[in-house]
Parts: structure tokens; sequence; C-alpha cells
């Protein structure tokens, strides 16, 4: 019998706080950590040492103030819509549009919208493969597999990992820097900026040690372990009015403020901007976004939309844009700054934050990440389980860890060409197999601008203003759909099995994770 979707309604509590990476209290502390980093020794941009200092010897005065944006979970069209209704309407002050992270896992993921959303400009990064805490090799190096077969995603482009419910060990670390990650974005800035004590630092490289999270990882800090080249980038938690007893970190408009026993968005809002103001008046270590798009997705069938949390959210980063050299920006483009900072008067010029679109002839029928090229072109893969979408072929059974990448079912034509590590996505034609850029023919045409005065000139648009107005009218965010394929329309029978498993391992996985403390 087919389970409605009101079961799934009822369900989503349970994966709200499974899946929340929430914290209880500081997950650190610096007796804890044992951390000794010599800063004349550790240099940029291949060594930072863990410090709450501006990177490369700033001032606060002369550091953008960053808002790093990510998801994690299934990339479907109503995942991506709920990203977008909150950055599709927004630009940095360069002009640029705002681009974010998705740590990816691949059940219930359709692979043509990761090929998509990589090729609009986002980072795709690694969540494992069917989204396990602390992961055996498999499910971190399967997930690199499947992306770059099913989703045309260059293995050298997916550069960070986010452990699943943020469990992770030593060994995760070691795999990770094993497989030549760039990064890890699963350890929490557990203790506010304003506390002597905080563990709120800049990114920084394992080459002494982890700093963060050692009250709860066995086997880190006290100068292990030891992974030169190796970056950590925290997940900085927000603090409402019990300060640090009282950290949000993982959608942190899921969770009640100030020990309340009901939800308040506008305490909530009310947190977020003095955390916000702490970070921006002080050392302006970043500040992180860190969400579940599922939670607040407006297009999820038989799931009536938060529509006061959407507009509170909007209503923050509305805020937040208005204040002098704000950008909100994805980890790598975070990390990108980190490894080589510069002044605001010199932004202009940095690479890392501008944006560029390839110029691909829009008559050119291709399956390419770009929707307008595309159409016709999609291979559906009607597995019963979950069907998914690609432009490289289906397989001729689902990825697993243990097959990550599958042969190709030929039976209703040809095989199609996977992506070679010499061509860029947007100019793989993986029907023909042929390469459209060459060195005269592929073209990124640069879209950003100069920054206008004090780096404010650009702000979302006031789509947070029916919260911050006090409307009850229905969210009128002005954002467009993400134009990609879209997935089957209702999820077929045998997902519904794995969702109720999932909501189940989620709680054992958050039961494991609250026993640390």
């Amino acid at each position: 019998m087919r389970l409605s979707y009101a079961l799934l309604s009822a369900l989503l509590p349970l994966l709200a706080l499974a899946q929340d990476g929430g914290i209880s209290g500081p997950t650190s502390s610096p007796q804890a950590a044992g951390y000794s980093c010599d800063p004349s020794k550790c240099k940029l941009p291949t060594c930072n040492c863990a410090s709450t200092s501006p990177p490369g010897g700033l001032k606060p005065s002369d550091v953008p103030q960053f808002i790093v944006f990510t998801a994690d979970d299934a990339v479907q069209s109503y995942t991506l819509d709920a990203v977008n209704q909150f950055l599709a309407q927004r630009k940095n002050p360069n002009g640029c549009s705002i681009k974010m992270t998705y740590f990816t896992s691949l059940n219930y993921t359709n692979y043509t919208l990761v090929t998509d959303w990589y090729v609009a400009g986002n980072e795709i990064a690694d969540h494992t493969m069917t989204h396990v805490g602390t992961p055996p090799a498999d499910e971190i190096n399967g997930n690199l597999i499947a992306l770059n077969a099913l989703a045309g995603i260059p293995l050298s482009e997916i550069k960070g990992f986010r452990a699943p419910f943020l469990n992770y060990s030593a060994d995760t670390l070691k795999m990770l820097a094993q497989a030549q990650f760039t990064y890890d974005s699963s350890a929490a800035a557990s203790i506010p900026v304003t506390d002597p004590n905080t563990d709120a630092y800049w990114p920084y490289t394992l080459d002494n040690g982890m700093a963060n999270n050692c009250l709860t990882v066995p086997g880190t800090c006290q100068g292990e372990p030891k992974l030169p080249g190796f970056w950590e980038i925290p997940m900085y938690a927000f603090f409402d009015d019990r300060g640090v007893d009282g950290p949000h970190l993982m959608d942190p408009w899921l969770d009640t403020a100030n020990g309340a026993s009901t939800v308040n968005d506008s305490a909530t809002l009310e947190y977020m901007q003095k955390t916000f103001t702490d970070h921006y008046n002080g050392n302006r270590q970043p500040i992180g976004l860190y969400t579940h798009p599922i939670h607040v997705s407006t297009t999820y069938p038989g799931v009536n939309a938060p529509k006061s949390t959407i507009d509170m959210i909007n209503a923050f980063l509305d805020w937040a844009q208005k204040q002098p050299n704000v950008w909100i920006v994805s980890n790598i483009q975070l990390l990108e700054w980190v490894r080589n900072p510069v002044p605001i008067s010199q932004l202009n010029n940095f690479a890392p934050l501008k944006c560029t679109a390839p110029q691909v002839d829009s008559s050119l029928h291709i399956c390419n990440g770009i929707p307008q090229n595309e159409a016709g072109l999609l291979n559906h893969c009607a597995f019963s389980d979950f069907p998914f979408y690609t432009c490289y072929g289906c397989p001729t059974v689902e990825p697993s860890p243990g097959n990550p990448n599958p042969p190709q079912d030929t039976s209703a034509g040809p095989a199609r060409h996977r992506l070679p590590a010499n061509c860029s996505t947007a100019f793989w034609d993986p029907v023909d197999g042929k390469c459209l850029c060459t060195s005269n023919t592929c073209t990124f045409t640069d879209l950003s601008r100069p920054i206008g005065p004090n780096g404010a000139n650009l702000t979302g648009g006031d789509t947070g203003s029916a919260f911050t107005n006090g409307s009850s009218s229905p969210s009128t965010t002005a954002y467009v759909p993400f134009n990609g394929a879209a997935p089957p329309p209702l999820l077929p029978y045998g997902a519904w099995p794995a969702i109720i498993i999932g909501c189940i391992g989620a709680l054992l996985g958050t039961y494991g994770t609250v026993s640390r403390f």
C-alpha cells in the first residue's frame, strides 16, 4: 500500500531533529584542543594556523564580511527551488549572482540537475553516496566517481566534504586527505566570537592538527591528525540570548530560541542579526547559513511551506546585504580568499569572486548542463526505487558504494561519452563525444562590474519585507524557479521505505551525537 504525503509531513519534524546538525553547547575548549602553531613556519597559501584574527595580517576593517551559504543532501527540483528563493534575486557588490555550495548525497538525486547547478556556477561537494555518518572510504570515493560519471562534474572540481549528521572521525579526515580533497566542513565553531575562548577560527590547515570539536571527536586535537595542506572550514554557529548555552548550527530556524518551547521566527531573526553583528564588529570571521532545503521548500508535494520562516530568512539576508562589504559566497570562494587574502580595496580584481559564463551558442543541441541547449537530449533512467535523468547514459543498475559507475544500458541507443579530464562540462558533447572548446573557441565572459560606494550598492530587493512589515500575506518572493529537467511528479513506491529507514537511522545518528556531550 502506498504511503501518503501526510505521513511524510509527519516525519519531517523527525528528519529536522536528526539532520539539522544541532549542537547543545561547546564542542571544544582551548585546553582540550592543546593546539600549537607557529605562524612564522605555517604560511599562506598552503598552510594557515587556526586563528581568530583575519588571514594575511589584514585589519578587520579591511576584510569583507563573508556569509557562506550551503545546502546538504539530495539535489531535486524542489531543493533547488528552495535555495533559489533566497539567492536567485540577490547579487554581490560586484554585480555577480550569488553562488553556493551543495554537499550532495546521491540517494534520490536527479543527476542532470547536479550538472545544471554546477554549470550555473555553484560548487558541488561530497556528502557520501547514501548519507551515512562516519562513512567508510567507498561511501566517500563512490560519490566522487558517480558525480563525475553521471553528472559530469570534473573530479578536480569536487574539493569539499561534509559528513552526514556531522558525524566524522579522525580516520574520516585522514581518508579525505588521502583522496586529495581540499577541505572538510563538518566541525562546529561552538563558542561565540565575543568569548575570549571562542573557537570561531578562520579556515585553517591541519598541519598542526584540529582545533575544533575536541570534546566530541576522539583522536583529534592535541596536535592530531597532522594532515599538511588539508583545510578545515568550520561551521559557525548562531547564538541566542543564552550565549554559549544557546548555539544554533544547521537550519537555525528549525530550533526554538532562548529555551522556549515553540519556534518564534522573530526571536530567530533577532539572534541571527546579533550574532552577525558580533562577527561584523569583531574580527569578521565568516558566518554561515547551513541548510537542508527540503525544510523550506514551497514545491515539495503535500507539504505546506513555512511562509513566515521563508520571509524571515530573506529578511535576514536583506538586512545583512545592506551592511557595507558583505558578500554571500560558496565554501570554495571563501577558501580561495583565505588562501590569498586581499583587502576590500582590491576585491574588484580578485578572480574567485568574479562571475563568468560559458559562451555556448544557444542554437546548439548539446547535453551540457545548460537547459536551453539540452532539451530533448536527457536520458531518463526509470529505476523503480528512484528514477533520474542524466546526460551521460543510464547505468544498467543503480549506482551503489560497491559499484558507483555501472556499465551503461545500451538497449535503447549507443553508449554516451563520459566527461574527459581536458574539457569543460559546458563544452562537452556526451552524445558525439567531442569537445567544443579549443584554445580559441572556449570562451568564458566576465560578467562582474566595478564595486560601488562602500561595496554595498546592491541588495536582495527587499524580498523579506513581508516579514519585517508584519504582513500575514503569503510570501511573494520574486525568484525564477531553477530551469532544469523536472523529476517524476511523485516519489515512487520504493522511496517510502527508504524515507522511514532514513528517519530511524537519522534519529540514531542524532542520539550518537548528543550522547557525546
